[in-house]
């Protein structure tokens, strides 16, 4: 017979697991103030430390919790049942010896203990149990006690014709448990993706920061000769008024520039946990120049994201829906058995003397017979939502897989930008210093000089925001095929 719990050996790894991840997020050290700090260092310390993070790491144990209760379904309960004590004083219409009724005084106690042990039978949804019970009345009234015993009894209960919720769980939870574990795997993807965006958003204002100091001190220093050429006559007033404007201009820019870098290290702050505010980030070199053709990320998106199974487990959702519709409607049936023993005495041994056999078949139903359509109209619904499922699940299946393709596609176009703005970059900073070597000896305009430095900045923007695309890229693909890449191995397999 086939193990219907497959996953009962992980499970106890993966709670393990879970707590394994928590645990050293708390003795990790917090970056120092003015240390410089790489990217895939704030992620990784936000994977661990984050709220985020930590959310992503509940619901994880929360599915697995969830499951653990599924599996408890299918497996023995062992109950204690019972009413100790039942006492009552009261004045009851008693039926009399002779078939009259008269109130009489009644003082008595009833206790009532049982132990069952049962059993559900998966794929019928019926259920088998064994059972002892003992009951006890104390009639005070009397100066009375009897005891009645049932030392055993094996009973069935089997509904017919009824949905059966076992038999489509055994099919639809394992699915979900396995779906939750590749949503923790894609949610921490994200998670990177999202510090990613963050990080660079704080490196670019950094930048911009770091640029307008060195425009600033440059500025200074073409200021200072103006004036010098100024007062032997080289330099024209509306030249000098320029140059003091260019100080102005660099100076705000500078103070805006400081500003917007606290704002971005507030966000990546609060998104991460850390005191990003005093850290030196670091620009990260280029993500690794992998060509990765589609059809690789399609198949291994297929393989490894939780889209794959959570498009199975709701078109089995939709049949469940759809069984369960059927399952109430029409004929209703419950099969009842129960086999055993039983003795009453005044004394609780006693009853084990020569116990008496117990026999009792039932069988309860409930057919409808006019309904004006309902049963019908109940069936035709849940078909119609079946069908819409499987039209909304196709249509995401198809959005999904192009995602996934164009994602790849665009991968390496995004490097080759990468390459191309890591030149320019390159180029405008070495005319830029040329073009200020040739204005300090007066052979090229200020106009050009300042076109020089605004090309300067721009390329150093353009190459911050090319290297920020390919690393979120980098970090969407990854979340879309929970798939390795550069080391060639699945995500969740870690």
């Amino acid at each position: 017979m086939k193990n219907p719990f497959p996953f009962r050996a992980a499970l106890l790894t993966v709670a393990s697991g879970l707590l394994s991840v928590v645990a050293p997020a708390q003795n990790r050290p917090q970056p120092q103030a003015g240390q410089a700090v790489s990217l895939t260092q704030v992620i990784d310390l936000a994977l661990e430390q984050s709220s985020i993070a930590r959310q992503a790491i509940t619901n994880r144990e929360t599915s697995y919790w969830q499951y653990r209760t599924y599996q408890s379904n299918y497996r023995p309960q062992l109950a204690l049942q019972g009413m100790v004590p039942n006492f009552s004083r009261e004045i009851r219409l008693v039926t009399q010896p002779d078939g009259t009724n008269a109130y009489r005084a009644v003082r008595n106690n009833f206790a009532d203990l049982a132990v069952t042990l049962s059993q559900a039978i998966g794929p019928t949804g019926g259920q088998v149990y064994l059972s002892s019970a003992a009951q006890r009345i104390d009639d005070f009234s009397r100066d009375e006690r009897t005891y009645n015993n049932q030392p055993f009894s094996i009973g069935l209960s089997q509904p017919l014709g009824r949905y059966n919720s076992l038999r489509w769980a055994r099919k639809i939870e394992p699915l979900r448990y396995e779906e939750s574990g590749r949503q923790y795997v894609e949610e921490r993807e994200t998670i990177a993706q999202r510090i990613t965006e963050l990080y660079f958003d704080v490196l670019l204002q950094q930048v911009n920061a770091d640029v307008a100091r060195q425009n600033a001190q440059a500025n200074e220093e073409l200021l200072r000769l103006g004036k010098e050429r100024f007062q032997l006559g080289r330099l024209s007033q509306s030249d000098l008024l320029l140059l003091e404007l260019n100080l102005l201009n660099s100076r705000k820019a500078l103070g805006q520039a400081r500003l917007d870098a606290q704002n971005a290290a507030v966000s990546l702050q609060s998104y991460t946990g850390l005191a990003t505010d005093a850290l030196q980030l670091t620009i990260p070199e280029a993500t690794a120049k992998l060509t990765i053709q589609p059809e690789q990320a399609l198949t291994q998106a297929r393989q490894n994201r939780r889209e794959t199974l959570a498009f199975r487990r709701r078109l089995l959702q939709a049949e469940s829906d759809v069984a369960q519709a059927k399952g109430t409607t029409g004929l209703q049936a419950t099969l009842l058995a129960n086999l055993g023993y039983t003795n009453s005495a005044a004394s609780f041994w006693n009853t084990y003397n020569s116990p008496q056999d117990k026999q009792q078949v039932s069988l309860a139903f409930s057919m409808p017979l006019v309904d004006w359509g309902r049963q019908k109209s109940i069936i035709k619904t849940a078909e119609l939502n079946r069908q819409q499922v499987e039209q909304t699940v196709a249509q995401e299946q198809m959005t999904f897989e192009q995602s996934v393709v164009t994602q790849a596609a665009q991968l390496s176009s995004l490097r080759e930008q990468l390459e191309l703005s890591a030149q320019a970059d390159s180029l405008a900073q070495r005319r830029y210093a040329i073009a200020r070597a040739t204005y300090q000896v007066s052979r090229i305009s200020l106009t050009d000089l300042n076109i020089a430095l605004a090309e300067k900045d721009q390329a150093r923007r353009a190459y911050i925001a090319a290297l920020r695309a390919c690393w979120v890229a980098h970090y969407r693909l990854r979340a879309l095929t929970l798939y390795d890449f550069e080391r060639q191995q699945a995500l969740a397999a870690k």
